[in-house]
């Protein structure tokens, strides 16, 4: 009788507490009994999509190429960022980042043959089919290839294509035999100068190793070893020794902005100045080299330079034209038979020194200004056109200028861009 007249007592008090924990309004250690406080969330300063790899698992063939999950890290509140960041794009790209041996076959004395390593270099996983990018230069010739994992497994590989003109290749292993951690491609667009670079590598075969610097210049032409020039080129002051070759230029977030390929050094070391072939140019070969072996590039058949204000007299323009100046066109090329033309009367202009003495500019050619409607303002403009949005075969429109003519439009039907020897 006594308990049942104190029981809604007991339930108006605990409803009363209910109300005011929820105003706020009750002390904390009475909060306590009444329900859990949450834990403060941290401030995230920067988020990472981190991929790392799975225990490897072998599985009997036919079986799916096996690809690792990514997971999420957190950029830890008032911890060093550099740091962080750094260790996080390592942990995110580094197992992707694969050692290649080029071997080469060296008969013996007693006439048999033995597989030796000639030379290294560095690639990367581009898909999950097994799919590796690398450079032309570090596959070619090779009599058989050998991949390191970041994990220590060792697979031979194939090569799928080259392209010695943009200095890429791609090789592929068997997907079935080890856990891929396919990289993430970036976006040329966003690069920008002064922005973190950092490269993943083997140099001089110290495996998986990670320097970083800076995006020092952005949109430089390269020349590769064939002698035509790779446009919008990364030229980065992060580490690149030999044995970088092949391997990825990431930023911040872990994705691929290039493939490093060159340095300029007088002695094959690192001075700061080194080159990666923009992902851009990747993402347009390397699709072709899986599919087809070879990438066609697309060509017009000029030469030229970018047009100066100084060569205005001597050249019929006026000193506000801007443009690509074309100095000689291949009669036989693309451009010869729209009737482009290239210069044919040197000038008074010096152009540069040759084993003879002064070369001389030559006049009458004429000023490209424009490439399908898009503004040309140095020669590099087309190249850089040309290789980012054009194919063998399709037609560009040239808008030109041509002295005593004005201005002319030439269509141009795309040639392929010759082989060098």
């Amino acid at each position: 009788m006594h308990r049942s007249k104190l029981l809604p007592l007991l339930l108006a008090a605990l409803a009363l507490s209910l109300a005011l924990t929820g105003c706020g309004l009750v002390s904390p250690a009475l909060r306590l009994l009444s329900s859990s406080a949450p834990e403060p969330s941290p401030r995230v300063v920067e988020e990472l999509v981190v991929a790392t790899p799975e225990p490897r698992i072998l599985v009997e063939k036919p079986a799916a190429p096996t690809q690792s999950p990514p997971v999420q890290i957190q950029i830890t509140p008032g911890a060093d960022p550099e740091t962080q960041i750094y260790t996080a794009v390592y942990r995110k790209a580094a197992p992707a980042v694969v050692y290649i041996e080029n071997l080469a076959k060296v008969q013996l004395d007693n006439n048999s043959q033995e597989t030796l390593p000639e030379s290294q270099g560095s690639g990367f996983v581009w898909d999950a089919a097994g799919h590796i990018i690398t450079n032309n230069h570090v596959v070619e010739g090779a009599d058989a290839l050998q991949v390191t994992f970041s994990d220590g497994i060792v697979l031979p590989a194939e090569v799928v294509g080259r392209d010695p003109d943009s200095d890429l290749a791609v090789i592929k292993i068997d997907p079935t035999l080890v856990s891929l951690v396919p990289v993430e491609q970036g976006n040329i667009n966003d690069v920008q100068v002064g922005q973190r670079a950092i490269a993943i590598g083997n140099p001089f075969g110290l495996v998986g190793s990670l320097t970083a610097g800076i995006v020092s210049a952005i949109g430089r032409s390269v020349e590769s070893a064939t002698g035509y020039n790779i446009p919008l080129s990364i030229q980065t002051d992060a580490a690149i020794n030999p044995g970088n070759s092949g391997g990825p230029l990431l930023n911040e977030r872990g994705q691929v902005i290039g493939v490093n390929f060159q340095i300029r050094s007088e002695v094959r070391a690192n001075s700061g100045v080194g080159f990666a072939i923009p992902i851009n140019i990747v993402q347009r070969v390397a699709p072709a080299l899986i599919k087809d072996g070879a990438y066609k590039h697309a060509y017009l058949g000029v030469s030229g330079q970018t047009y100066s204000p100084a060569w205005a007299k001597a050249l019929g323009f006026t000193t506000k034209d801007r443009g690509a100046y074309v100095i000689a066109v291949r009669d036989d090329g693309p451009s010869g038979r729209s009737g482009l033309r290239g210069g044919e009367k040197a000038t008074n202009i010096v152009n540069g020194m040759g084993v003879k003495g002064p070369v001389y500019l030559p006049g009458g050619g004429d000023l490209i200004i424009a490439i399908d409607d898009q503004a040309v303002k140095t020669f590099d403009d087309v190249l850089v056109y040309l290789e980012s949005f054009k194919s063998p075969g399709e037609t560009v429109t040239l808008t030109v200028l041509r002295p005593g003519k004005g201005e002319l439009k030439l269509p141009v039907t795309l040639g392929e861009r010759p082989r060098t020897q």
